[in-house]
């Protein structure tokens, strides 16, 4: 008897189904013995993380630094703004028109130098009418003393000299050919010291009245920053010290400055003391009225053992470093747990504990591409991890 069709395609679907199952546990089976056998996905990293796209045996670039035993100087920082030492603002000290402006903007000028100027005519009129004046004060007072030589008594010759300056008017015309003289030279606005012209406020042909404000005259150089220190700490300031300046305008700048002076009293309300910086300015980089941040050397501790700050790292909430060990440029990164101490903007101080490691004057300690490294990783010191190709920082 034959079998019908419905029961062969049943028979031929449980093979199919009967083999497949086959093939799966064999791979279940292989994947096991792998992973019993240390392959990968047995503890090790999975493929596709910043390790494995690196060459175990490519020496990795990272950037080092020597370990100092030197003065940690700890800094008290505050905000401030920059200011000129000597400002002023030049004023019409005489009415008129403006004839010429002779300066722009942000030009340097010369102590004396010629500014602008004010038209002259009226103030020259005047000049020469005091002079005539003077000249005819001068023909009355000789007159009445034209024969004073004859009388023998000095005192009688004084006392004539006087009653006839009186009566001549010559002291008055004297007086108003200096006063003539002076507004003459007043439509003449000189700089009275050198620095920066800022804030032009007039134009010629523009009529200008006695006060008026023509032009701003700041000394660039030196500058100087004020800032507000705390009470608690102004006792560790003197002046005569190093300041570090960064402003905004100059990202990843610093310049240097000195304590200039401190102000002996304290602000009631916010605890304060004023404290002021210069710092020298010679190329008008800087200007006023600039944000600055400034760190200011407070205290001064000899014959500490410092580390970049970049080289600490905190692993299992533990300090360590990097310290390279090789001949030349290349060799292994050794991680050592290191207990750190006080610390400024850029270094580290390296305290001894008998649970932590130390680091030795000139050895290497590793400060840049060395975030992911492990310990006796293979590396290349060089100036600039990033640029040859070192791992993600």
């Amino acid at each position: 008897m034959k079998p019908s069709r419905r029961i062969v395609g049943l028979l031929a679907v449980l093979l199919v189904l009967g083999l497949s199952g086959v093939g799966i546990y064999y791979r279940i089976r292989g994947a096991r013995d792998g992973e019993a056998a240390g392959g990968p996905g047995a503890g090790g990293e999975p493929p596709g993380t910043a390790d494995s796209t690196f060459d175990a045996d490519m020496p990795i670039p990272v950037e080092g630094a020597a370990v100092v035993k030197d003065t940690l100087v700890l800094s008290v920082t505050a905000a401030g703004e920059a200011a000129s030492f000597r400002s002023t603002v030049l004023r019409a000290q005489v009415a008129g028109l403006v004839r010429a402006v002779h300066v722009r903007e942000n030009a340097p000028a010369t102590t004396g130098q010629l500014l602008l100027e004010i038209d002259s005519t009226e103030y020259q009129l005047s000049l020469q009418e005091a002079q005539a004046s003077y000249a005819r004060a001068e023909a009355t007072y000789r007159e009445q003393l034209v024969f004073d030589e004859r009388i023998a008594d000095a005192a009688v010759r004084a006392e004539r000299e006087r009653n006839a300056r009186a009566r001549s008017g010559l002291d008055g015309a004297q007086a108003t050919v200096q006063r003539a003289e002076f507004n003459l030279a007043r439509t003449r606005v000189k700089a009275p010291f050198a620095g920066r012209i800022a804030n032009v406020r007039v134009v010629p042909g523009q009529y200008v009245s006695a006060g008026d404000e023509l032009v701003t005259v700041q000394q660039m150089d030196p500058l100087e920053v004020e800032v507000q220190v705390l009470e608690a700490e102004i006792g560790f300031i003197a002046p005569g010290r190093r300041a570090t300046l960064s402003f905004a305008a100059f990202p990843g700048e610093t310049f240097t400055g000195v304590v200039e002076s401190i102000n002996p009293v304290v602000d009631q309300k916010t605890r304060t003391a004023r404290v002021s910086v210069s710092i020298r300015n010679p190329q008008a980089r800087l200007l006023p009225g600039m944000y600055a941040r400034v760190a200011l050397a407070a205290q001064r501790l000899p014959d500490r053992l410092l580390v970049p700050r970049t080289a600490i790292q905190e692993r299992d909430d533990k300090n360590l470093v990097f310290v390279f060990e090789g001949d030349g440029d290349t060799g292994l990164a050794k991680w050592r747990y290191v207990t750190t101490g006080l610390q400024n903007e850029s270094l580290v101080e390296i305290l001894e504990n008998p649970e932590t490691e130390l680091v030795q004057p000139g050895e290497i300690v590793l400060v840049g591409g060395h975030q992911t490294l492990v310990h006796d990783a293979r590396v290349r010191l060089t100036r600039d991890s990033r640029a040859e190709g070192g791992r993600p920082q």
